[in-house]
């Protein structure tokens, strides 16, 4: 067996989506066995292409499941249970009575009408840790509403920050609240199973969408706090250092981030305008911010003459912060990120991007594939 962190964690997954298997997923990778409990008609996201993903089933039958269900379910074992069957209850509550972890994004109540809950399985098993994901938590005025990632950008503030000043609030590109909570939720039991380890107790993690989401408002929370003003949407720009956006060359555009004085000087070297980087009036990022209007329309102009590749280059020699703007297949082809194998080939040429982490004395478990539907059904039940 690999040296992996977690390794001989064992943890059963009764969530679908995305926030719940993403959990799932990170835990896998960090060598837990995970089980993943689904219904009969399985995880919703099975379903949720194109673009799909094909291959065979236990059967050998040619299926096709969504690209979305492989990007959160990797390393995985998968069963089948239907809780209104007295059987296939009977061995969920089993499963879980024997775990180490549990995840759950049910809305609040609803499995304990089936003994799965955290009070009838820690009647059990005292050291369980179980982790419970919803949109609004376990309680407050909106614990009963379903939460989706969209809804929860809107609500958490991301959208009144994204986005241009004169269009409309935008999303992000990824389901970040989702995401989001999946991460904090990994933390939170990996937190508790190190206290279980001190106190021999598990607990109940209450876990919602919302409470993630706008704990990462940061600075901007901080800024509100400060003035008592909602911060405008900036579009590409950043409310407290300037220059740093996306400026467009010659040839389409690029990112430059100067964010300290000494940076700025230095760009503005790049751009041969050292009565810029001399200038009284831009010499700290009060002062720039202060004179934003004509000193980004200066740089503005002098940046339109340079192409992607010359502004980069020589943004690198000079110690300036800058980069492109990828589009996925430049991500993927990027030799830093193939150099920290991001991109992962798992069985059935399906591909994967691994978990972010590298350890000096430890290995991920990234060697199966999401499973397929009720893969797992006999050698779980056997073991």
């Amino acid at each position: 067996m690999k040296n992996t962190p977690l390794a001989g964690l064992k943890v059963v997954e009764l969530a679908r989506v995305l926030a719940g298997p993403w959990v799932g997923q990170t835990l896998a990778d960090l060598g837990a066995e995970v089980i993943k409990v689904e219904s009969p008609e399985g995880d919703g996201t099975r379903q949720w292409g194109p673009p799909w993903i094909e291959r065979e089933n236990r059967a050998g039958e040619h299926i096709r499941e969504a690209a979305y269900y492989h990007a959160c379910n990797r390393g995985k074992q998968a069963i089948v249970a239907d809780f209104k069957q007295a059987d296939d209850l009977a061995r969920v509550r089993d499963l879980c009575r024997e775990a180490d972890v549990v995840i759950e994004n049910f809305k609040p109540g609803t499995l304990a009408r089936f003994g799965l809950d955290y009070t009838s399985l820690a009647s059990d098993n005292h050291g369980i840790v179980y982790c419970s994901i919803t949109g609004f938590g376990q309680d407050g005025p909106r614990r009963d509403e379903p939460g989706y990632d969209f809804v929860i950008q809107g609500m958490s503030g991301f959208m009144a920050l994204t986005g241009e000043p004169d269009g409309q609030p935008m999303k992000m590109g990824v389901s970040i609240s989702d995401l989001s909570c999946g991460l904090y939720s990994t933390i939170a039991i990996q937190s508790a199973l190190l206290m279980r380890a001190r106190t021999g107790k598990g607990q109940h993690i209450d876990m919602s969408l919302l409470d993630c989401s706008v704990s990462l408002l940061a600075n901007q929370a901080m800024s509100f706090f400060a003035t008592g003003e909602n911060p405008p949407r900036m579009g590409n720009a950043h409310a407290q250092v300037i220059p740093y956006g996306v400026y467009e060359v010659s040839d389409g555009h690029v990112i430059l981030a100067p964010a300290n004085d000494g940076l700025f000087v230095k760009l503005m070297h790049v751009l041969a305008r050292p009565d810029l980087a001399a200038d009284p009036r831009l010499a700290s990022n009060a002062g720039r911010l202060e004179n934003r209007e004509w000193m980004e329309a200066e740089i503005v102009r002098e940046v339109l003459g340079w192409t992607k590749d010359g502004i980069l280059q020589s943004c690198k020699t000079a110690g300036v912060p800058a980069g492109p703007i990828n589009q996925l297949d430049e991500v993927f082809a990027d030799p830093q990120v193939c150099a920290r194998g991001m991109q992962i080939d798992l069985p059935g040429g399906i591909a994967g991007v691994r978990s972010p982490f590298t350890f000096s004395d430890a290995q991920l478990a990234l060697g199966k594939a999401s499973p397929r539907l009720g893969e797992d059904q006999d050698s779980v039940r056997k073991g």
